[in-house]
């Protein structure tokens, strides 16, 4: 039996952010300043500050500036908004990051509209959302461009592939459809919803499963010698031993027989989103200070 190809997320995010690295060093010897990106946190939640100083180690890494600003979970959503509208106005910083998710009393959708669309290295503002999904340059959401990289990474032209993107989340399912349409991919947005999942996935020469429930896409749903990428991370509990583990969206064991490759859960997507996020910083910092886009991003 073949077992199919483990995609290394880790190996390709650390040549992106050795790319990063020296777009970073010509971006300061032209424009007299580094690249500086913001992250927002509000709270003390454990995930998220583990999130939040790994990508601060890591903006320091590649030779930007990383500045945070932790908030207490008790901040008022007007104070919220009056420190984003600071950041917006702050040269130094080039790219603003609001850690979600945020505290039941704070909307998340008027906190993202609030981030001038030119430092939302997030990708969530609407304009930026809009760019996408007309075809014009766009800050665009982190996992779905690391995604998109490790694809064409793997199979070179995407040109008239079939793919299912099983999830239509704003931050993953539509920008990864859209990303997708872009390289003339056929392009198919499933969900839990969606009858028949097993056959419409079966199609795919492509699968891209973010539907955020632990192994819902079965191994035997998968075409032989598609592609796979696992963006899902779920916890969950084994019976016997009563140890937890992180798994993706698909039953990878299972997967591994009918695959060409697919990205492991974890190592596979979790290390470009922070590596493109760092891309996303420097993109932004070129578009501000006028200069063109740098090449190899």
């Amino acid at each position: 039996m073949t077992i199919g190809k483990i995609i290394d997320g880790k190996a390709y995010a650390a040549g992106l952010r050795d790319t990063v690295a020296e777009g970073v060093a010509v971006f300061a010897a032209q424009a007299g300043r580094k690249p500086g990106l913001a992250v927002v946190l509000v709270g003390e939640d454990p995930a998220s500050s583990v999130y939040v100083r790994s990508k601060g180690k890591l903006t320091v890494a590649v030779g930007m500036e990383s500045y945070e600003f932790k908030r207490p979970v008790t901040i008022g959503q007007d104070d919220l908004l009056d420190l984003i509208a600071e950041l917006n106005q702050d040269d130094r910083i080039d790219g603003i990051l609001v850690q979600l998710p945020l505290p039941d009393h704070i909307d998340e959708a008027s906190v993202i509209a609030a981030i001038d669309p030119a430092k939302d290295v997030d990708g969530f503002h609407v304009v930026n959302a809009g760019r996408l999904a007309t075809g014009q340059e766009a800050l665009v959401p982190c996992t779905p461009m690391g995604c998109i990289m490790l694809l064409k990474d793997e199979l070179g032209d995407l040109s008239g592939l079939e793919a299912v993107v099983v999830g239509r989340s704003n931050i993953v399912g539509k920008p990864m459809a859209q990303l997708l349409l872009a390289e003339s991919c056929t392009v198919t947005i499933a969900h839990s919803r969606t009858r028949d999942l097993a056959s419409i996935v079966h199609r795919a020469d492509i699968v891209v499963a973010a539907v955020g429930r632990a192994e819902m896409v079965k191994g035997e749903w998968i075409k032989p010698g598609a592609t796979v990428i696992d963006v899902g991370i779920n916890r969950v509990t084994d019976t016997e031993d009563g140890k937890s583990r992180i798994v993706g969206d698909v039953a990878t064991a299972e997967a591994l027989a009918h695959v060409r490759a697919i990205t492991p859960v974890p190592g596979g997507v979790g290390p470009m989103t922070i590596a493109v996020l760092l891309r996303n910083t420097l993109v932004a910092a070129h578009a501000r200070a006028g200069l063109p886009k740098p090449e190899g991003l």
